[in-house]
């Protein structure tokens, strides 16, 4: 399975083509929905790098 730094990509790709496509067609509700979908991927990856900072292991103190 995909983990979220890369679900956060595609999702914010996603978003920018969608954003893209509704202000050459003039759907402002597509544009909306694209700008959504790229703070969700945003989101994702944060997600992901806080994952990242609870599984990495911890320095041993001397």
């Amino acid at each position: 399975m995909a983990d979220e730094h890369t679900k956060g990509t595609i999702s914010k790709g996603r978003g920018k083509v969608e954003e893209s496509l509704g202000k050459v067609t003039g759907n402002r509700r597509q544009e909306v929905h694209g700008r959504a979908r790229q703070v969700q991927g945003d989101a994702q990856r944060t997600l992901g790098d806080l994952q990242d900072a609870v599984r990495a292991p911890k320095a041993r103190r001397p």
